[in-house]
């Protein structure tokens, strides 16, 4: 197989990675930082493409890296509407996407394609994204909430689950689409999905489940309501208190689990109460989103950054072993999952699809 040379970039809230692929192999790669101030000059979110690119093209002369020695450019999918699992050519209808909040909702991850594109039309290269955070195959039924006026979307940590649950089929010596694999990303914010061969059919978003070390999940609603209108927070306080300040880090100060093992080592038993109450808002999560496979799962895949945390990894398995075989791939690997489906793409393995615009929610 070809070793194809790809440039993987990724941009974050406050970061942009990139990093140069020859086929599996990373040959360089750097996340740079971007402060408060530096972002506070864009009042829109496309309007950063020039920054961000600026400082790719430096990285890119810096390592001796021509836009036309490239195969492909591949980018951090966003959060675009009515779009499956896999890869997207980025052609002009999914740029308008990416920038247009009537197809796409506001994200960082939104410059992966724009950026993706700007450096790979400069060459005549194909420019591509990857397992956007809400690409899935979700039926109409799994889209039915209690409010009519609110429709489910899928949004989960897409790029990561894929890559664990190919990777942990590969290591059973199985194919991923002939599985089905449950995956929970358990990082700042928790996520979980339902891939029942090769496809999304379910999942339940950072802000649907359980509580994360920085994000609230699925609270009273009522009392929400309350909150929101009591006048003791500002909406941005109470959007703060979803995502960001939530979760264990509203209880504990710290959203590190090292940090709250070693309290709760130390005799805190407020902090050993709240983990226990992590692993057992993990555990349910699962249980509930297992229900779609009808007992035809094969395995759950735990992975994410506190799936470094054995303590914690040993108590959801005493709730959720029982559901099946459980297997721990701790961290992510998000720019190498970049890079394995741009391979895949390009070498014919997996299709690539072409974005059109779907039709707008009354």
């Amino acid at each position: 197989m070809k070793n194809y040379r790809l440039l993987i970039i990724n941009p974050g809230s406050t970061s942009t990675k990139i990093a140069l692929y020859e086929g599996a192999q990373k040959l360089v790669q750097e996340s740079i930082s971007h402060s408060t101030d530096e972002l506070a000059r864009y009042e829109n979110l496309p309007d950063q493409v020039p920054y961000r690119l600026a400082l790719i093209e430096d990285f890119m002369k810096r390592n001796g890296i021509t836009a036309d020695s490239l195969d492909a450019v591949i980018g951090r999918g966003g959060l675009v509407y009515g779009i499956k699992t896999g890869g997207y050519r980025v052609n002009d209808k999914l740029a308008v996407a990416l920038s247009d909040h009537r197809y796409s909702s506001p994200h960082a991850s939104n410059l992966g394609g724009l950026l993706a594109k700007a450096v790979a039309d400069k060459a005549g290269k194909p420019a591509f994204i990857y397992d956007a955070v809400t690409s899935a195959e979700l039926p109409p039924v799994a889209k039915i909430t209690g409010i009519k006026e609110i429709h489910r979307e899928s949004q989960c940590h897409v790029l990561n689950s894929r890559a664990m649950a190919i990777r942990c089929a590969k290591d059973l010596g199985k194919r991923y689409e002939d599985m089905n694999i449950l995956v929970a990303h358990l990082g700042g914010g928790i996520s979980a999905s339902a891939h029942e061969h090769g496809h999304i059919i379910d999942s339940i978003g950072d802000c649907d489940g359980p509580f994360s070390p920085e994000r609230a999940g699925a609270v009273p609603g009522l009392e929400l309501v309350e909150l929101c209108y009591s006048g003791r927070f500002t909406e941005s306080e109470m959007k703060k208190k979803v995502r960001g300040k939530g979760g264990m880090y509203a209880h504990l100060g710290t959203s590190d689990c090292r940090e709250i093992e070693a309290r709760i080592a130390a005799g805190d038993k407020y902090a050993e109460l709240v983990f226990q109450a992590q692993a057992l808002q993990i555990a349910k999560c699962v249980g509930e989103l297992s229900v779609v496979f009808k007992g035809k799962m094969d395995c759950i895949v735990l992975t994410g950054g506190i799936a470094y945390s054995e303590s914690l990894m040993s108590m959801v398995k005493d709730y959720i072993s029982f559901l099946g075989p459980v297997y721990v791939y701790p961290g992510e690997l998000e720019m190498e999952a970049l890079a394995e489906g741009g391979i895949r793409m390009l070498s014919g393995e997996e299709g690539c699809s072409e974005y059109d615009f779907p039709k707008l929610q009354q």
